[in-house]
């Protein structure tokens, strides 16, 4: 087990001291900084950059802090290529500042070291519930209680972190770096209860009978998408999101090796082009999958993963095919043993022993169906409305993330959950000052 736990160590390694410092010192601290227009949450860069070039960390920390609740987290998996880094104005030379490791610096440094954090505000603005610890739960939880909100996190999973410790492999974000964020956002003064559904333990009306002034649904998407094929009941045909998340427990000794539905000298397939697709790919290799092909139906440059994610996954040995639709999957009626793929204008037969589907995923209606008056649209997602914002279409109840649009990354799901939690700071501020 041990050699297994050993490929899922950190690929990327973080900056030493000098070498942060080193690197913080080529910002050349724009008057109009192009890599926060490109930050969904317009984080502080140049001036965090500035005070960490100068070596003060706490400084750089404090404004980290303005902005962001999971630092660490963000520093890892945010697609810095796209957004702070991409727009740095040394990308036009092919040399922008390493931004995400620089922000993963600072805030590793302060789990080490223990910076003096912010004064926390006396809880007494009002009650806020939130549902889910995922990104945008916890960011709305820390923006609230900052602002002096006495906020409780529900969530079901006996541990904290939602798709962060369970949907995002070892190697991308090790869970004790989101374990440490958690216990950052519980000094803030939030609460968390854990082992408890909604719907089911609780109500949102019960939580109302509570005495919360607001409940904020953040509960993402918790119902994987399959493709309406022949055969797509077969022993072996698998969701990525379960194989992620029976991986995760194994990495976190919770369950043995012999649990994961891929075994040492599998072939495997994956179908999808996004993020969850690279992880799932390269998750089967360190599981000991003797190879691992990617079918996706447009060309590599219409996949939606990071490039930066595919070029990995191609380097450690994932093998792509594109133009192609898999038609149906073929058994010897018990388990998978094939697929007919589509591959352009011709179909081939390809031998499989496994086969990872990562084509999406939609809202479960358990919150909904247990609660009267929250509207959703065709797929599933909850409506909300924009003042104020994040409103559903009953009035105190919020959402945000994932289960209101298609699911998106870290950082996007943060941006919506900020103002989410500002949508929710302004309803119940109105609602002590009319007396309600």
């Amino acid at each position: 087990m041990d050699i297994q736990i050993s490929k899922f160590k950190e690929i990327e390694e973080g900056y030493s001291t000098r070498h942060a410092i080193e690197e913080a010192k080529r910002c050349l601290n724009c008057k109009n900084p192009q890599c926060v227009k490109g930050c969904p949450i317009e984080n502080n860069i140049p001036q965090f950059i500035h005070a960490l070039s100068k070596g003060n960390m706490g400084d750089a920390l404090e404004q980290i802090n303005l902005k962001s609740n999971l630092p660490a987290i963000c520093g890892r998996v945010c697609p810095h290529e796209k957004q702070c880094e991409g727009h740095c104005v040394l990308n036009k030379k092919g040399q922008p500042i390493r931004i995400g490791k620089l922000e993963r610096f600072v805030a590793d440094f302060d789990s080490s070291i223990g910076l003096i954090h912010e004064n926390i505000k006396p809880k007494n603005r009002g009650k806020v519930a939130v549902i889910g610890s995922g990104p945008a739960g916890l960011t709305v939880a820390g923006d609230l209680a900052r602002e002096g909100f006495n906020v409780v996190i529900y969530e079901k999973e006996s541990e904290l972190g939602g798709v962060l410790l369970f949907g995002i492999p070892e190697y991308r974000l090790p869970k004790d770096v989101v374990r440490r964020e958690i216990e950052k956002i519980e000094t803030l003064g939030v609460t968390f209860i854990t082992n408890c559904m909604i719907g089911q333990d609780i109500t949102i009306d019960e939580m109302f009978d509570r005495g919360f002034d607001a409940v904020f649904i953040g509960s993402g998407t918790a119902i994987p998408k399959t493709l309406d094929i022949p055969g797509n009941k077969i022993k072996g045909v698998i969701q990525s999101s379960y194989f992620l998340r029976m991986v995760s427990l194994f990495n976190n000794h919770s369950l043995g090796l012999d649990e994961i539905p891929i075994k040492a000298g599998d072939v495997v397939g994956v179908i999808g082009g996004g993020n969850v697709a690279m992880d799932a790919a390269r998750t089967a290799l360190r599981i000991g999958a003797k190879s691992v092909t990617v079918y996706y139906h447009r060309t590599q440059e219409e996949m939606p993963a990071l490039r930066t994610e595919y070029e990995e996954a191609e380097a450690e040995g994932v093998s792509f095919v594109w133009k192609s639709s898999v038609q149906e999957f073929l058994s010897n009626g018990e388990r998978l043993t094939s697929a007919r793929v589509k591959i352009g204008e011709n179909e081939t037969i390809v031998p499989l022993d496994k086969m990872l589907l990562a084509v999406g995923s939609r809202p479960a209606n358990r919150i909904v169906s247990t609660t009267e008056g929250i509207e959703v649209d065709e797929m599933g997602y909850v409506k909300t409305r924009d003042l104020p914002y994040g409103m559903t279409t009953r009035r105190g109840i919020f959402a945000g993330g994932d289960v209101v649009h298609t699911p998106q990354t870290v950082v996007l799901a943060m941006r919506e959950a900020k103002a989410v939690a500002k949508g929710i700071a302004q309803y119940v501020d109105a609602k002590k000052l009319l007396g309600e």
